[in-house]
């Protein structure tokens, strides 16, 4: 947990990088954001699930923790798949069922930072998604595949069953961050309770 002068050190940092806007300083600042995104998550779960911002003026929070102990990959899902969330960590589409719960939950993330590793995921990688109540869910990668949103609704919120997609834009390698193109990646629960004994330790996450 951190240290109020910690959180205090932390926010201003946030404040000066959002202040300069540079391409270069947005993974540190992603990175630097992890840290105070995760003790409001810590928080969340003393709690028992009640929402809690990393700083006062945020406009998003933790609803999950996505770890993928294969890629060594630890992130703090945000609420919201905008540009606001987007910055910090992955994001939570709202429309789609809620972590853990019956349906099809969808996180995206930026292919440059956080959901980077997607591009060397394989079929039947396995996935964990803690939720705010402490429970963990184990997925399996079950696809992974590139559509073109303009013809593709690749979303199909209503399919039958329990899906975790995790979606980012495509090319991983693009010039231009605007297109048509994402890479999709599907997993479903698998019962593994010994699979995930315990979370990856913090700082432990990739960008």
């Amino acid at each position: 947990m951190l240290s109020k002068r910690d959180f205090l050190t932390g926010v201003l940092l946030i404040m000066g990088l959002q202040q300069l806007g540079s391409a270069g300083f947005i993974q540190a600042k992603a990175q630097l954001a992890q840290y105070l995104i995760g003790s409001a998550w810590e928080k969340t779960l003393d709690s028992g699930g009640a929402m809690e911002k990393p700083w006062p003026w945020a406009d998003t929070w933790p609803v999950a923790r996505l770890e993928v102990p294969g890629h060594r990959v630890d992130l703090y899902v945000l609420a919201g798949a905008l540009g606001n969330s987007l910055a910090f960590g992955p994001g939570y589409e709202s429309a789609s069922a809620r972590p853990g719960q019956p349906g099809v939950t969808v996180i995206g993330g930026h292919r440059d930072t956080h959901f980077t590793f997607l591009q060397d995921i394989k079929h039947n990688t396995l996935l964990s998604l803690q939720l705010p109540s402490g429970e963990r869910k184990a997925y399996q990668v079950s696809s992974a595949r590139v559509v073109d949103t303009d013809s593709d609704p690749y979303l199909e919120l209503d399919t039958p069953g329990d899906e975790l997609v995790l979606v980012t834009c495509f090319p991983f390698d693009a010039l231009t961050p605007v297109g048509p193109l994402r890479y999709v990646v599907t997993a479903r629960p698998v019962v593994t309770p010994a699979l995930f004994p315990s979370p990856l330790p913090r700082g432990a996450f990739e960008l």
